[in-house]
């Protein structure tokens, strides 16, 4: 959880410094290292650790410098190429990580904007990077699945042979991931024939396949929405109309709601994050280990000292229109609707004032 937090943390610090960085030295001083010191673990000030502008000449290439070395008992470990934040990575910007890949032990490289992070590694030819990358992780758009594997490049559970063997699976996986969401939103001519040969009897003629090209779309669009909703509607107590704005509850009024049955509460992996980015806007005025939750059928409780009498917000997931329920003194609740996760940041301040007034 403490990793997951410190994700957050620095995605947030993202979205609030990004567009004051004009330069690849800002980028690296105030998203990278704190990446590698805050999230991997890795001590920034110790040589011994963490190496800038590591220098590994390659044949005629004299003086050439990799932004950032991981060591561990000695050894180069991670190699680390850094771009300015908002610039786009390819595989061109990977220059110097291939010459220095194979000139090293390191088994894993890294290139990165700050917000954008490429893993590479040498699945293809022994010692030779690879030209694809096998995890790509954002910032701004964290993926839970990708996080055990992250979590494996930290310090205190460094395992680089057990990323390897799970390298290749990462990047095919990650890659049909793409095509199928590609297919999704713009069909090709062979998906939309697939399909189209398996439900029309007639000739797949030119006309045909324009048409099927609409349908096959709206069809995986219709799908995947039946797919979000099937999962949601055993955690759905109610939906409330889109249009609604704010609703005042009394805490006490709905107190009794915490009592449901707990095989029927179903914790979803959104009401996980938006605890985090609570936790991560509160911990800067109480302490972490204060901040607690607890689920109910209707709602996501936060709380503090795990009271139900210091409640700092509730998140209602639990249906089509989400809301963050905020509290005044009288501890009467006002729900926002909010469109994503990144919404909860526009209440930070009322957040950290609720739960100062419980000290």
């Amino acid at each position: 959880m403490e990793f997951i937090e410190k994700l957050n943390t620095l995605s947030a610090k993202i979205k609030q410094q990004a567009g004051a960085i004009q330069t690849e030295e800002a980028t690296k001083t105030a998203f990278v290292m704190p990446f590698i010191h805050s999230v991997l673990g890795y001590d920034v000030f110790d040589p011994t650790e963490v190496v800038p502008e590591f220098i590994c000449d390659v044949g005629t290439k004299k003086g050439e410098k990799i932004d950032y070395a991981i060591l561990k008992n000695g050894e180069v470990q991670i190699l680390i190429e850094c771009k300015k934040i908002g610039e786009p990575l390819n595989i061109n910007h990977a220059s110097q990580l291939f010459r220095y890949f194979h000139v090293t032990n390191a088994r894993i490289s890294i290139l990165t904007n700050g917000q954008l992070y490429k893993f590479y590694t040498d699945l293809d030819s022994p010692n030779k990077m690879d030209e694809k990358p096998f995890l790509e992780f954002d910032l701004l758009d964290i993926d839970e699945y990708v996080l055990p594997e992250l979590l494996k490049l930290t310090k205190s559970a460094f395992d680089v042979e057990s990323i390897i063997n799970a390298a290749g699976e990462l990047k095919y996986v990650s890659h049909i991931k793409k095509l199928i969401a590609l297919q999704f939103s713009e069909p090709e001519d062979d998906f939309v024939k697939f399909f189209a040969s398996r439900v029309y009897d007639g000739m797949i003629t030119q006309k045909v396949r324009e048409s099927f090209t609409e349908l096959t779309r709206k069809a995986a669009s219709q799908f995947l929405n039946d797919q979000v909703n099937e999962r949601l509607k055993s955690a759905m107590s109610g939906i409330q109309p889109s249009g609604v704005k704010d609703v005042q509850l009394s805490v006490n009024d709905v107190e009794t709601e915490e009592k449901t049955e707990d095989s029927e509460i179903v914790t979803t992996v959104e009401e996980l994050e938006g605890y985090h980015i609570v936790k991560a806007i509160v911990r800067t005025v109480v302490e972490a280990n204060r901040i607690n939750h607890r689920d109910t059928k209707s709602y996501f409780g936060i709380l503090l000292d795990d009271n139900n009498r210091k409640p700092i917000c509730r998140l209602h997931f639990n249906r089509a229109q989400k809301y963050i329920g905020i509290f005044d003194e009288a501890k009467a609740e006002t729900r926002h609707p909010i469109s994503s996760l990144d919404d909860i940041y526009l209440h930070a301040e009322i957040l950290k004032a609720t739960a100062c007034s419980y000290n």
